[in-house]
């Protein structure tokens, strides 16, 4: 047995059948979600008969639908009354200020689930059958529900990275934001320091979605659009740092390396790369939920992985960074890798 890795101390049948029945959990949240009943439950404790009212569904449905739910651990049940969990209360009930009632919304998109049905054939080929490119075919409106959906799930990660990018900055500063989605990353930067000026780049109607969030946030005046692929724009430059933010992922290491020397050759000397992502040990089986991300990267894209610390320092040495780090997110899969340009 390798270290770090849980091992089952007995054969266990009921292991097999609850992963073939998984199906049953994400479709049973998924309605929760689409009938808005995590809403519902949040007006107030009620039976089945109440809640079915409320989301306009069936007292059958409604009653086994809550029950499957309880079982999930996602609603609590006492006399026949439906109550909030804690942690549906605070991620589920979409008037919580927490809720990932939208970000489950976007993992829910038979778009990210269709691939799954051609498995097989994907471990066989080593590579998405989704169309082109997959989820990084050039303008993908994906990444446009992406921008809308994704972040309360990102918003949490803003402030530790700006933090390590911030730390020991001082005056003006210029940050490119490659990929931005959302743009709360950079938003947050230029909220900590307002003499930063954002430049982000992405998909023109992904920018929409940024530059908006960046007007809601009061920094609009920090926000610069750079809009077509981080691959082909000219970076202009130079920037006192470079965020590149669940993006590397998506690539094969060729793709990667080539990318971040085109970030380097955009920083000043001594300007600092940040690249925020799912790192497994190197055992690539721990920590569970940033060691299986390569299955989502397997099923959605040519050549994409979730890549370990070492992978990343090597990809990072190869461009000319030097001093490359790793800042683990407490409380969160993900980690920060810095890079300093030579």
């Amino acid at each position: 047995m390798q270290p770090g890795i849980a091992m089952d101390p007995a054969p266990n049948p009921g292991l097999i059948f609850e992963n073939l029945n998984a199906h049953q959990r994400s479709a049973a949240l998924r309605t929760a979600i689409e009938l808005d009943l995590f809403r519902a439950v949040g007006q107030g404790p009620a039976d089945a008969l109440t809640l079915a009212a409320r989301c306009s569904a069936s007292p059958r449905g409604t009653r086994i639908l809550c029950d499957f739910l309880v079982i999930m651990g996602l609603l609590q049940k006492a006399d026949g009354i439906y109550s909030h969990t804690p942690t549906s209360a605070l991620f589920l009930d979409p008037n919580s200020p927490t809720s990932l009632h939208s970000t489950a919304r976007f993992l829910g998109l038979s778009e990210m689930k269709a691939s799954y049905d051609n498995l097989t054939e994907i471990v066989r080929s080593g590579r998405t059958t989704l169309p082109g490119e997959g989820s990084v075919e050039p303008d993908n409106p994906i990444w446009v529900e992406f921008a809308h959906s994704m972040a309360p799930m990102m918003a949490p990660l803003a402030g530790p990275l700006g933090t390590v990018v911030l730390n020991g900055r001082t005056g003006p500063l210029r940050i490119l934001d490659i990929a931005a989605g959302h743009g709360l990353f950079g938003i947050e930067i230029a909220k900590r320091h307002p003499e930063a000026k954002i430049v982000a780049c992405d998909w023109p109607k992904v920018l929409d979605v940024a530059e908006e969030n960046a007007r809601k946030a009061g920094v609009a005046h920090q926000f610069e659009r750079l809009p077509g692929s981080a691959f082909d724009v000219d970076f202009g430059g130079p920037y006192d740092a470079v965020l590149l933010t669940n993006f590397l992922h998506h690539f094969d290491t060729p793709t990667c390396t080539e990318l971040l020397k085109k970030v380097r050759a955009a920083l000043k000397p001594g300007g600092l790369s940040a690249t925020l992502e799912f790192v497994p040990n190197e055992d690539r089986v721990t920590p569970p939920m940033p060691a299986a991300f390569s299955m989502v990267m397997l099923i959605s894209t040519p050549g994409g992985d979730a890549y370990t610390f070492r992978e990343y320092e090597a990809m990072h040495r190869a461009a000319g960074f030097t001093q490359i780090e790793a800042h683990p997110v407490p409380h969160s899969p993900h980690t920060v890798v810095t890079g300093i340009a030579r």
